[in-house]
């Protein structure tokens, strides 16, 4: 029997109000709000866009890491139950206090009157009892940066955001409420499993692999099954597009997948890790280049459910990860029975959703090279809302100067083509020249051959291709040679 074949079929298992749960016979793209309200009858999770985009749904996820206990915040809307298996899930719910009482989450919403209508409050509160544990221990109050990103995915259209701010500041001042991390860990631990999960419904399979090895010989049994990994682009197919997906190889439970280890001048990051904690490292390192993009990507239920490596398996021309990459000389790792396989991440991409990756490979991680001598990196997102928007126009910039001159010109752009694409014109203008202003100008006029963007609702094409342009401008005004600007001074509106 082949080492894919050892899988366990058994219900999912899952630690919810202090017991450990059991699912089965449902579907294997049943979410798991689905299942809170229709099955559990919990109905205090709430249900609006059904795409991850509201935060209505909003819950807390409680997963082993080693023996440590992590926490988070995901959209249940979009994530389908079996993913739950061994872990731990908290909702609104969770809150109540065994003497009536409120939790001071949700007393700080109502003495700061975070809530009208109460349909989106449920979400408020469980984003913001997850910033509450962030600081039950140090007793910090939350810096205006962590509660902007805390709240990034929750939409309210009554009370408006400034009362339910003042209650993510209010929260640590009320007397604190105990949260017996020890009770879930013990809990997690008793439902740790060594074997891989299968869950079969309708004569599709859910799998659950534990090691690299183990999802490699799936991959190459099923080359048709949909790899899943944070369910935050896959979640919508069911949910928007109701796709019927077939057997499913989940990537969430190997632990090799989640490794991040800097070698031979790159960061390599695995596919298993969150948004959230890829940009987290990433801006360790190009900590004034990134600290905007990792803000304004997403919100914060999404990062902390999508990965890196699914972002860039996706390929979406609209996709915030791959311009900066490309524009870095990132490499993608690919694997298989067959072994593994690296190649430029710019060559990953043939056409629209089209891409190199063979039928019995999956992506293992992603290299990132680190900060090198001479190199000007920049990012810049252009959409019409600050947090959560999909960019119109993203560039990103990796110029090697030396001596005042363009040793290597590397620009890569979304939005503007049917993939992430380096504006090749635009670089042979500047390459091996004066980093100057004319020279700017006329790559700026040659990008006119690079691409020829799209009208839709986010911009235009005129709007696209002249932003793409000014976008080079501004990196030359922030990178010349003489008197080169602040980003703050060219920046059209100030970062949260």
């Amino acid at each position: 029997m082949s080492e894919s074949n050892c899988a366990s079929q058994r219900p999912v298992q899952f630690y919810y109000r202090g017991e450990i749960r059991q699912a089965e016979g449902l579907s294997n793209t049943r979410t798991v709000l689905q299942h809170l309200r229709e099955d559990l009858h919990c109905t205090g999770t709430k249900e609006g866009c059904a795409e991850g985009d509201c935060g209505a749904c909003t819950v807390v996820v409680g997963e082993l890491r080693g023996d440590a206990l992590e926490l988070k915040t995901v959209n249940s809307c979009i994530q389908f139950l079996p993913t739950l298996d061994g872990r731990a899930l908290f909702t609104v719910e969770d809150l109540k206090q065994p003497d009536g009482c409120l939790h001071p989450v949700q007393q700080a919403m109502v003495e700061c009157h975070g809530s009208q209508c109460g349909f989106c409050t449920p979400g408020f509160v469980m984003s913001l009892w997850g910033l509450y544990l962030k600081h039950d221990k140090d007793g910090i109050e939350p810096s205006k940066r962590e509660i902007d990103d805390a709240l990034s995915g929750n939409l309210c259209r009554c009370t408006g955001y400034r009362p339910i701010v003042d209650a993510a500041r209010r929260m640590g001042q009320l007397p604190a409420v105990d949260f017996d991390r020890e009770q879930v860990t013990q809990a997690l631990r008793g439902m740790r499993r060594e074997e891989p999960l299968a869950v079969t419904h309708n004569g599709q399979t859910f799998h659950a692999p534990r090691t690299l090895a183990q999802l490699a010989r799936l991959r190459n049994d099923l080359p048709k099954a949909r790899i899943l990994a944070g369910s935050t682009d896959v979640g919508l197919w069911v949910t928007k597009h109701m796709r019927d997906l077939g057997d499913i190889l989940y990537i969430g439970q190997v632990e090799e997948l989640r490794a991040m280890r800097e070698a031979d001048g790159f960061l390599e990051i695995g596919a298993g890790i969150s948004l959230e904690q890829a940009y987290g490292e990433i801006n360790k390192h190009y900590p004034q280049e990134l600290s905007e993009l990792w803000q304004r990507f997403a919100s914060m239920p999404v990062r902390n459910a999508g990965t890196l490596g699914g972002n860039v398996a996706n390929g979406s021309p609209i996709g915030d990860s791959m311009p900066w990459l490309i524009a870095l000389g990132a490499q993608i790792v690919l694997y298989g029975v067959d072994g593994q396989r690296v190649m430029p991440l710019e060559d990953f991409y043939i056409a629209y959703q089209k891409s190199a990756i063979l039928p019995n490979e999956f992506v293992q991680a992603v290299r990132i090279p680190l900060p090198r001598a001479n190199v000007e990196f920049r990012v810049y997102k252009l959409s019409k809302r600050f947090d959560q928007d999909i960019s119109a126009v993203c560039a990103a910039f990796a110029f090697t100067l030396e001596g005042g001159r363009v040793k290597e010109a590397r620009m890569c752009y979304g939005g503007m083509a049917a993939t992430p694409k380096r504006a090749a014109n635009a670089e042979a203008v500047l390459n091996g020249q004066e980093w100057s202003e004319d020279n700017v100008r006329a790559a700026m006029a040659a990008m006119t051959q690079d691409y020829a963007p799209l009208s839709d609702m986010r911009a235009t094409s005129g709007y696209r291709l002249r932003t793409a342009q000014n976008l080079l401008y501004r990196y030359w005004l922030e990178t010349r040679p003489d008197a080169p600007l602040a980003s703050e001074s060219v920046r059209a509106f100030a970062a949260a």
